[in-house]
């Protein structure tokens, strides 16, 4: 009687690769998150609306919308190494633009050197995430992406305690007095340029040595021997897969459902800042609890990747959406602090929901489709370019009716979560 062989997540084979291309995930987590207090911090320094300053995710994400269909044709016609050196190369370029937009004090600059980092980006997780699919077995597929994007929180750690320590603790614009009033609305013009131009530098600063640690890793991939595709696939392919896409029910959905899980995602992480500093919370003291929520995230990565040895996938996803929906509830009619705690615990719902829709969407796709397919998830995206300038102005309200407009503004993470759960629950019904 034989023995039934237990199928690995990352095989001894393709043990190297994975740690190279995880380590990717690691950096893209990094530029996230130290971006998404931005939003907070050139709404002061800047003195624009909440609206306005969340137009550094509309740049930042809206990168990811302009290049993901350029980056999968480009990888369809080249390699998956050719694809991640020019990524590198984006992200850096894009990083190392924060020097003169620093020096011109331009916001609409600062958002131009986002925009264009994250067409670094684009082309990094157009080329990781598939290529991590493709490192083993179809059935451990899903398994193992949750394993590779668990290193993903550790790069959005790292960019929250930058954020923290480096960047919102030293900004002169956040400085309160006494009864807890912003010191910097106050002050005469030339006093407000002084610590303008001091706060864009602190700003200014790690992106650039950011853009310098890109170029070492481009450096050291670019003389490492990594594995290809034994073929390269035509572009002349590409609307055949597309056609195939679009009347594939599973993927099509996916791909809303991937745009509504990033813009509640974004909209969670960005704003809590503001749900805190309505409860008169510092931002630097505010982005800790963003840290704690981060660590909750990275900690339920794993725990799903160890649950879905025991539990389909797509019930997990179905569960932790409606765990999303219960927390978003609770941080809009609860309030206070007691609200606060409950957005923070929505992080430990959203974890899997990433590489679980992308593992869902693309199951069952040939490579040549897959391609093309995993740039249409990495394309939604979009949704946190999207859904922040809303929720943003939604709290420039201030209040709606008996409510803070900022714990309002919650309701639209709400919705994402209610549609995530109902693409959850059709996995199971429709398109099993």
């Amino acid at each position: 009687m034989e023995k039934s062989t237990k199928v690995p997540v990352v095989s001894k084979e393709v043990l190297l690769p994975f740690i190279l291309i995880t380590s990717l995930f690691t950096l893209w987590g990094f530029a996230n998150d130290i971006t998404n207090p931005m939003v907070a911090a050139f709404a002061t320094v800047m003195e624009i609306s909440t609206a306005k300053a969340a137009l550094i995710q509309f740049a930042f994400y809206g990168g990811y919308a302009t290049m993901a269909i350029p980056a999968a044709l480009f990888i369809r016609k080249y390699s998956y190494k050719k694809g991640i050196l020019l990524g590198l190369g984006l992200y850096a370029f894009g990083a190392l633009l924060f020097y003169p937009a620093a020096k011109y004090e331009i916001f609409e600059f600062f958002l131009f050197s986002l925009y264009i980092l994250t067409f670094g980006l684009a082309f990094l997780e157009t080329t990781a995430n598939p290529y991590i699919l493709a490192m083993g077995d179809e059935r451990t597929a899903t398994q193992r992406l949750n394993l590779a994007q668990a290193f993903n929180p550790i790069g959005s750690l790292l960019g929250m305690f930058v954020a923290s320590k480096f960047i919102l603790t030293f900004l002169d614009s956040d400085k309160r007095n006494e009864m807890g009033e912003l010191i910097f609305t106050n002050l005469d013009e030339a006093q407000k340029m002084v610590i303008r131009t001091h706060d864009l530098t602190i700003i200014r600063n790690p992106y650039l040595i950011l853009g310098f640690v890109v170029i070492l890793m481009f450096v050291v991939i670019s003389f490492l021997k990594m594995p290809e595709r034994t073929k390269n696939i035509e572009i002349g392919s590409v609307y055949d897969s597309f056609k195939r896409l679009i009347k594939n029910g599973k993927y099509r959905e996916g791909v809303w459902a991937q745009l509504f899980y990033v813009a509640a995602q974004i909209m969670c992480w960005t704003f809590i800042i503001q749900y805190a500093d309505n409860l008169g919370i510092a931002k630097a003291e505010a982005q800790n609890y963003n840290i704690v929520a981060m660590g909750m995230f990275l900690v339920s990565r794993f725990i799903c990747t160890f649950l879905m040895k025991y539990v389909n996938s797509r019930v997990l996803l179905t569960l932790f959406a409606i765990g999303g929906m219960i927390t978003t509830f609770c941080t809009v009619f609860i309030g206070g602090i007691t609200g606060l705690y409950f957005l923070i615990a929505t992080s430990f719902f959203m974890s899997l929901m990433f590489p679980t829709i992308y593992g869902i969407a693309l199951h069952g796709l040939n490579e040549e489709d897959s391609t093309l397919g995993a740039a249409g998830l990495v394309m939604a995206i979009v949704g946190g370019a999207i859904m922040p300038i809303f929720q943003g102005a939604i709290i420039d309200f201030k209040t709606i009716g008996a409510f803070s407009a900022v714990n309002i503004s919650f309701l639209l993470p709400f919705v994402c979560f209610c549609i995530i759960a109902i693409y959850g629950y059709r996995t199971m019904k429709v398109h099993d």
